[in-house]
């Protein structure tokens, strides 16, 4: 097996990138068990050979691809939180974040089906999906605190919105249960997530 080489020039670097787009499409499109090397090769427009030359196999072109996503669907949440200012209306945050949940759960369904189908049988996938978990949590608890919005028990309270708004954006865009009226839940999660970030001191 030929050593796996990290690209330094710019050309190699794009071909590297391109194969990670491959994988990204083709996993997203037919799933990753339904997905082979040279199909990414051939849809990234290059020889199998140069893709064992940046990757050891597919599972590692997989983390990438991973990451890829990571960035795509969370960072717009990151940084929204990273924009808020004082005063902080809770009002229009959390309709804000449910807007944005739904719409990145729309843009990025097939390879979020793709990617977290892999979390029960793969503990590195799983695991990598939790550290996210962990880290959106802790920059949004620390944005909090940094603005003066003081929440009791606020690790539980931000760990529990986030499952909140991941379920509602399921339903809206995965489930759509036949019986659901979704305006009514939408003003129960805002009510529900309202209530959830009602400060203990330093109220506004």
């Amino acid at each position: 097996m030929s050593e796996i080489r990290e690209p330094k020039q710019e050309r190699a670097i794009q071909k590297k990138i391109k194969i990670i787009e491959a994988g990204y499409k083709l996993f997203s499109e037919v799933g990753y068990y339904n997905t082979n090397t040279a199909e990414i090769a051939k849809c990234a427009g290059v020889s199998t050979g140069i893709v064992y030359g940046y990757f050891k196999d597919k599972r590692d072109i997989l983390f990438e691809v991973l990451d890829m996503y990571i960035d795509n669907v969370y960072q717009p949440i990151l940084e929204y939180f990273d924009n808020l200012t004082t005063p902080i209306f809770v009002e229009k945050i959390v309709p804000d974040i449910l807007n944005e949940a739904i719409k990145t759960h729309k843009r990025f369904a097939k390879i979020h089906e793709a990617l977290h189908s892999l979390t029960p049988t793969d503990k590195k996938i799983n695991d990598k999906f939790r550290e996210l978990e962990d880290n959106i949590t802790y920059k949004i608890v620390d944005r909090f605190d940094n603005l003066g919005y003081q929440l009791d028990n606020k690790y539980e309270k931000i760990h529990f919105i986030m499952n909140i708004v991941q379920s509602y954006a399921h339903e809206v865009v995965y489930d759509k249960h036949k019986y659901i009226e979704y305006d009514t839940l939408r003003d129960l999660v805002i009510s529900t997530i309202n209530h959830v970030l009602a400060t203990t001191s330093n109220d506004y």
